[in-house]
């Protein structure tokens, strides 16, 4: 068996409500809650205004013969797990998807990004 110790990047194993989906690449996420912006004037830096920020997953993933895209457009309340190559788990739960789902039929891929208010790391 191989040595893994160190391997922190390369893979990303996900399943949305259970399912598991074939992810291509891009794999992204967000555990933050607020944004910050910095406030300046013309006299200097005065501080910052903070936001909440929905956090997010995302991820290339590949249409394969099983999958429905459309499935994933009606995603309102779903809950996505993915197991990363350097042994982090990322949950979040009460997702919704964002944007429209396009194919991009010369690699069989389109791009799913999930928003919501739980997205956690372990």
């Amino acid at each position: 068996m191989a040595d893994t110790t160190n391997r922190l990047a390369g893979t990303a194993k996900v399943t949305v409500d259970g399912l598991t989906i074939m992810v291509a690449g891009n794999f992204k996420y967000s555990p933050s809650t607020v944004k910050r912006e910095t406030l300046t004037g013309m006299d200097g830096v005065h501080g910052y205004k903070e936001k909440p920020q929905a956090g997010f997953i995302a991820c290339q993933v590949r249409d394969s013969g099983g999958t429905t895209v459309a499935d994933f457009n009606g995603q309102t309340n779903v809950s996505v797990v993915a197991e990363l190559a350097n042994g982090k788990t990322i949950i979040g739960s009460g997702l919704w998807t964002v944007e429209a789902q396009e194919v991009d039929s010369e690699d069989a891929v389109f791009d799913v990004r999930w928003e919501g208010v739980e997205v956690t790391e372990s």
